[in-house]
């Protein structure tokens, strides 16, 4: 799964990189501890760059809060899954990260916090979905079995979409995206450890992100 991330570029930056349009009221960064509910910056298709809740809200709800809340979507069940099958065919979009945190077991049950970014430097574009709720807009991120990469670390991780498939994902080059849904191969991603501070939903600041030894 994926449960933090971070997005250090400006939004005037993603909007050329994704040659997107962006809106007005996009959250404005840096910001290196995103977190569930918070608004993040999506690309949909049509190009748009807009501003969207991370958690995604069954149109049946009648509250945010009357279910779980939903930050990823597998990608095996997802197109069978009432809450998602509408929106991966029709609703799908791309959420950019720099990076994001996974946690690993520790001693007596600590939870260890790892940064993890690609090995290349480049942006990541999360394969996503999202999902109209009483005029806001909602979003999931689809996770896969991890990889060789880390699955040391973590059990999952969201599926990080290549440049060359974006228009696919979005829906502008056609259908069958499902072959998509990969985890990466071996030596695509990069770790390090980061400080304990990151467990706290309210910690923010570029130390976060730092080496650390502990």
């Amino acid at each position: 799964m994926c449960g933090r991330f971070l997005m250090t570029q400006p939004n005037d930056a993603l909007a050329r990189m994704f040659d997107a349009v962006p809106d007005n009221d996009l959250p404005m960064g840096p910001r290196n501890n995103i977190c569930p509910t918070q608004s993040v910056a999506v690309v949909t298709a049509g190009r748009r760059l807009q501003a969207m809740r991370w958690g995604f809200i069954p149109s049946w709800y009648a509250a945010p809060a009357q279910g779980p809340l939903i930050i990823n979507a597998r990608a095996d069940t997802i197109a069978t899954k009432p809450a998602f099958r509408d929106a991966v065919r029709a609703r799908r979009c791309i959420i950019p990260a720099v990076g994001f945190y996974e946690w690993s077991a520790g001693d007596g049950g600590a939870r260890l916090p790892w940064l993890i970014t690609r090995s290349d430097g480049a942006l990541m574009a999360f394969a996503g979905i999202w999902q109209a709720w009483q005029g806001a807009a909602t979003c999931a991120m689809v996770t896969v079995d991890a990889g060789p990469g880390l699955a040391a670390i973590h059990h999952r991780e969201p599926v990080i979409l290549d440049p060359a498939d974006w228009a696919l994902w979005l829906g502008e080059a056609g259908h069958g995206a499902a072959p998509l849904m990969v985890a990466q191969g071996l030596g695509v991603l990069q770790s390090h450890r980061v400080s304990p501070a990151v467990n706290s939903n309210r910690a923010e600041g570029a130390a976060l992100i730092e080496p650390f030894e502990g």
